[in-house]
C-alpha cells in the first residue's frame, strides 16, 4: 500500500504576465520504509514538489495522500497540525533561528508540540550527539559552519520521529566523509522508526544510497 500517493499534480506561479508551469499531471507513489531520491536541474520543480508533498504549499489540482491522510482536504489548522506531527523538513537554507543555540533549535518542533522539555532536550542531545556535534550544543547558528548547520537542521528535521521526511539538498554544505555519516544516519532511522523519504539531490552518493532513483524533467517525473 502506497504511503505517499500523488496523483495528477499541477502548480505554477504568475512570473509577471507570464504563467510559469512547473508540475504538470504529476505522480509519484512511495511505499513506507522507502527512500526516495528526486534528481535533476536546479529550477525544474524538486523544491516545488517537496512543498507540497509537506502541506507547506497547494497545489493547482491533483491529489496528495500521506498515510492516510488527503492533504487537499485539510483546512489551513490542521495542515499546521499535520506538519508538526507527521512531516521533517530540512530545507536548502537552514532556516534555523538565530537567537537560539544548536539544542534549542533542534528542541523546536517538540516545543510548539507542548512536549516535556526534558523529554526535547534529551532527544535533541541525542540527535545532535548523532550528527557528531556533541560539543556543538550550546553554539547559535552564527557560531556554527555551514555543514554544521545543516547537521543541526537534519537533527531537527527528525526530533519528532516523523513519519515522513522530506530533505532539500541535506548533504550540499557537508564534505563527502559527513556527508557519508548523513546517509548512514538516516538509513539507519528507516531501519529504526519506519522512515520513509524523499530526497531532492545533486549529490550522486547520496541518490545511489536510495532505495529508487527519480529524473524531474518537464514537470513530471520519470525513472533515472
Amino acid at each position: 500500500m502506497a504511503f505517499v500517493d500523488v496523483i495528477g499534480l499541477n502548480k505554477s506561479y504568475q512570473v509577471g504576465e507570464q504563467r510559469i508551469h512547473v508540475l504538470r499531471d504529476l505522480a509519484l507513489t512511495v511505499t513506507r520504509g522507502e527512500m526516495v531520491a528526486v534528481v535533476g536541474a536546479s529550477g525544474v520543480g524538486k523544491s516545488t514538489l517537496l512543498h507540497l508533498l509537506g502541506a507547506l504549499d497547494r497545489p493547482d489540482a491533483g491529489q496528495i495522500h500521506v498515510a492516510e491522510a488527503d492533504l487537499r482536504a485539510l483546512d489551513d489548522a490542521a495542515l499546521v497540525q499535520f506538519r508538526n506531527r507527521n512531516v521533517g523538513f530540512v530545507f536548502q537554507f537552514h532556516h534555523l533561528l538565530p537567537e537560539f543555540d544548536a539544542a534549542e533549535n533542534v528542541e523546536m518542533p517538540m516545543r510548539i508540540a507542548r512536549q516535556p522539555l526534558s523529554d526535547a532536550r534529551r532527544r535533541a542531545t541525542e540527535l545532535l550527539m548523532r550528527v557528531g556535534l556533541a560539543d556543538r550544543l550550546a553554539h547559535r547558528p552564527g557560531m556554527l559552519s555551514g555543514g554544521e548547520q545543516q547537521r543541526v537542521a537534519v537533527a531537527r528535521a527528525l526530533v519528532m520521529g516523523p513519519a515522513l521526511l522530506l530533505a532539500d539538498e541535506p548533504t550540499g554544505d557537508l564534505d563527502e566523509r559527513t556527508a557519508d555519516a548523513l546517509q548512514d544516519l538516516l538509513r539507519e532511522m528507516h531501519a529504526e522508526c519506519g522512515l520513509t523519504s524523499v530526497i531532492a539531490t545533486h549529490n550522486p552518493r547520496l541518490a545511489a544510497a536510495c532505495d529508487r532513483v527519480l529524473r524531474m524533467e518537464h514537470g513530471q517525473l520519470r525513472p533515472a
